[in-house]
């Protein structure tokens, strides 16, 4: 059985029951729902991971409940059932503190089924103090694959995705003036994982909550993080799905990795200017004061650009092919029996009574096996690095990030020290390999604005050529610290072969 809770934007309910997928279901008469929660004014109850939430009624019954689904839960999967509570109690992680209501709903929930399916929406308007938001939300139950089919279809049409938050989340947030925090972010922990399907499907539902959790925040008065965080964690699980692929390799896996590729690149040329506006451009502002007109005239076409690129990024986000990416990721983490490895042919010699024994990598084979061949590649490259030419520190680069994921994903199979040592290391020679390529960057976004295009005329060349020897005398220095992080790095024992 698979619950899952999905974000509708108010404004597409009239489109949702009208949609093809729903033809001939039939709607249950609305039920109003009002809620209050209450919490202590220091919020103990949000710190314990908990709201109480009561029923608008003189009755009032109570309900506890988790704030948040368990560890490793799929994007869109609701909380633990919630509990009753007698009469006025209060819950124990309250220790004694006085409860005040802080935030209250009203709405209306509707029921209908299609097929196996059953449906829920929830819909109406929260509110904490002055603060007020809609509410929205679009519940599915049932058995897994029919959840799914049912999902991606309306999908096709309709902005639907795995909801940020539930309720109770949402309300609390809200009485607390904060967006809800992302419940996915970081690297996937497999440490729970016995088998590479299972270890697949941890990971590629990580990831993809990590996806939907920084959308929202890609804009550009947001800040980078959002568009940093959204191409690491696409390139995170393409990694994966390479990792994996030798096990485990299918259509639905090959059309994922695909979606992946195209949105890892839309959301490239925002982040390069990003970088760019944030780190060396910075530093000339800096050192030439605000006053120096030419140089104000590169920044405003750098500052063009990047807002063009973060418009493309907000209709990739916006986008049916986004969403069908999603939707991918999140059939393949629901449903273990799409990953499972293909039966090997039998030998020629094979009879029925002689099935074919041979056995699936395990998840350490399968990691040691990625580990050594990515850190022998790297070793390899980075033999003479005192020599590399920028083209190739670059290079060396790429295959230091495809060594880190890659333990970054399998590190918790190792855990101690050995392994965070590694990661480290890793992670500050990637570090500083990659000054060297935001210096090559930089140098290629400068030669993109020496062109007028779409009637916006070129920066002028003096900034321009200001820009490229500043990035090139920077290098002096990023080559020494990535001598320094190598000379660490290349001694390191791998962590793998311990046990």
């Amino acid at each position: 059985m698979l619950i899952l809770e999905l974000s509708l934007p108010a404004t597409a309910v009239a489109r949702l029951w009208r949609h093809t997928a729903l033809d001939g279901t039939k709607r249950a008469r609305a039920v109003a729902e009002h809620w209050h929660w209450l919490d202590s004014a220091e919020g103990v109850l949000a710190e314990a991971g908990q709201a109480l939430r009561v029923l608008a009624t003189p009755a009032g019954a109570r309900q506890l409940l988790a704030l948040r689904p368990a560890a490793g839960a799929l994007p869109g999967a609701p909380p633990p059932p919630p509990r009753a509570l007698e009469g006025d109690a209060a819950p124990e992680a309250a220790a004694g503190a006085a409860l005040h209501p802080l935030a209250r709903y009203a709405g209306k929930r509707v029921e209908a089924r299609a097929g196996e399916v059953l449906l829920t929406l929830e819909q109406g308007s929260l509110q904490a103090g002055a603060a007020e938001q809609g509410w929205c939300l679009l519940r599915l139950q049932g058995p897994a694959a029919p959840v799914l089919e049912l999902a991606q279809s309306l999908a096709l049409t309709l902005p639907l995705l795995p909801a940020a938050a539930g309720l109770d989340e949402a309300a609390l947030a809200l009485a607390a003036g904060r967006a809800v925090p992302p419940r996915h972010k970081g690297a996937p922990d497999l440490g729970a994982a016995a088998s590479v399907p299972e270890a697949l499907a941890i990971a590629i539902g990580h990831l993809a909550g990590v996806l939907l959790a920084q959308a929202p925040q890609a804009r550009p008065d947001a800040g980078p993080e959002a568009v940093h965080q959204l191409r690491v964690a696409a390139r995170r699980l393409r990694s994966c799905l390479k990792v994996f692929r030798k096990v485990v390799d299918n259509e639905l896996l090959r059309a994922l990795d695909a979606g992946l590729r195209d949105a890892a690149r839309a959301l490239g040329a925002a982040r390069e200017w990003d970088v760019f506006l944030g780190g060396l451009a910075k530093e000339l502002t800096a050192a030439l004061g605000p006053d120096d007109k030419r140089w104000q005239k590169l920044l405003a076409r750098a500052a063009g650009r990047r807002l063009a690129a973060y418009d493309a990024v907000a209709g990739l986000l916006a986008g049916a092919e986004f969403r069908a990416t999603l939707w991918l990721a999140l059939q393949a983490a629901a449903r273990p029996e799409l990953l499972a490895p293909p039966a090997p042919p039998p030998p020629a010699e094979a009879t029925e009574s002689l099935p074919d024994s041979r056995p699936l990598p395990g998840l350490r084979d399968q990691a040691r096996s990625v580990l050594g061949k990515r850190r022998r590649k790297l070793l390899r490259g980075g033999a003479e690095i005192a020599a590399l030419s920028d083209a190739d520190l670059h290079a060396l680069r790429l295959e230091a990030k495809r060594l880190r994921y890659a333990a970054e994903l399998f590190a918790p199979l190792w855990p101690g020290k050995a392994t965070r040592r590694f990661l480290k290391r890793l992670s500050a020679l990637q570090e500083a390999l990659g000054l060297s390529n935001d210096t090559v960057t930089a140098r290629a976004l400068m030669a993109s604005l020496s062109r007028a295009e779409d009637g916006v005329a070129a920066a002028p060349p003096w900034s321009i050529g200001l820009a490229e020897g500043w990035a090139l005398a920077a290098t002096r220095d990023m080559r020494r610290q990535a001598l320094l992080a190598w000379k660490g790095f290349s001694k390191l024992d791998p962590f793998w072969e311990h046990g």
